[in-house]
């Protein structure tokens, strides 16, 4: 990642109330961008935009829905934005059981009202449409699968994922790449840190459970999921975009930006390492699957660090420390942007483990 090439660039973050696109849009106004966003409010009563302050930091703030294509369009036109990221999404797997159309209707078509947006703006140069390690078609594979492995999804949020990289890989063919956009997807793994307070996520129940003083019921401990602290992915976002505004064809493709295969491992293997940071808190597994989930999924980003030159700097456990640093500065009422923006530099410089 070069800072200098941020500097005044005008770009646009869908999705920019959510936890990820929080974390982005901090991120690109320490780097000297013009940043404005496009979202529906923040997804929960208490979230990391208003607690750091995220408004604050913005040129343009539109608050709409991306199923609203009017309103996308004209956000864009308002940002004449030079770089887009697209992060606005459905991005539960069991809410996608409850809501199966809005999932869809979210997820697929809101991809499509934004490159039909693109489409109509000129000075585009580059999207990075943010997807999911769900979007594979999961075999239950040891390895981690690669970019050119087969989509799929046994579950609406996974399945509309999927699509969502159909349709964009459709787009770039179709009309994108002869009018000079360079647009690519990015499909990161299980992403934790400090800010999340989403609904049926490990890390944010935990922290609920722990407030609440009472232990978390986990319905599936043995499921492997990637973990990665969230400006691992975002880093390499930050990345791909870069290389896209620099011409390189082969970077408008898909992409897996996921962590060591040692941070691959299961959920009571994480909660465990949790509660030996967290001294009084416990779990306790329930069984009570209602849903199909994935038992085992790993990505392999070896083309990201090949080509791109990305790493995760932050190993699990120091991600983790990140995380619990986070939660305390919040609970003892500290300036969350600040402490934010301190996580961000930090990581730009590689930093050693945290001081907790």
């Amino acid at each position: 990642m070069t800072p200098s090439f941020w500097q005044g660039r005008r770009v646009l973050v869908t999705g920019h109330t959510g936890f990820k696109g929080s974390w982005l849009a901090m991120w690109l106004h320490a780097l000297g961008a013009e940043v404005h966003g496009f979202s529906l409010p923040p997804p929960t009563p208490t979230n990391l935009f208003t607690q750091a302050r995220v408004a604050d930091l913005l040129r343009g703030h539109a608050i709409a829905d991306v199923r609203d294509g009017q309103a996308l369009k004209q956000a864009v036109r308002e940002a004449m934005p030079e770089i887009v990221f697209h992060l606005a999404a459905q991005p539960l797997v069991r809410y996608s059981y409850q809501e199966p159309v809005e999932t869809y209707a979210t997820n697929v078509m809101g991809v499509v009202n934004l490159l039909e947006a693109v489409r109509a703006c000129e000075g585009v140069r580059a999207v990075v449409n943010v997807t999911t390690d769900k979007c594979y078609d999961n075999r239950e594979w040891l390895w981690g699968y690669r970019e050119s492995e087969a989509l799929g999804g046994a579950d609406p949020y996974s399945s509309s994922k999927a699509c969502a990289e159909l349709v964009t890989a459709a787009y770039r063919t179709s009309f994108l790449a002869q009018a000079g956009v360079a647009v690519a997807t990015a499909r990161a793994g299980n992403v934790i840190g400090g800010g999340d307070w989403a609904d049926d996520r490990l890390v944010p129940d935990f922290f609920r459970a722990l407030q609440a003083q009472r232990a978390l019921d986990v319905r599936y401990a043995g499921a492997t999921r990637p973990w990665q602290h969230v400006l691992e992915p975002l880093s390499g976002y930050l990345m791909l975009a870069e290389r896209l505004v620099q011409g390189d064809a082969l970077a408008a493709s898909a992409w897996n930006f996921g962590p060591a295969d040692e941070d691959a491992i299961p959920v009571r293997q994480l909660l465990d390492r949790l509660v030996g940071k967290v001294p009084g808190t416990q779990w306790r597994e329930t069984h009570a699957k209602t849903v199909h989930e994935a038992g085992y999924l790993k990505l392999d980003s070896s083309r990201a660090r090949s080509e791109l030159g990305w790493q995760p700097r932050w190993r699990l456990d120091e991600a983790l420390d990140r995380i619990v640093e986070w939660d305390r500065a919040w609970r003892a009422g500290e300036d969350m942007q600040a402490v934010s923006l301190g996580q961000i530099a930090a990581h730009e410089r590689g930093a050693a483990h945290a001081e907790v």
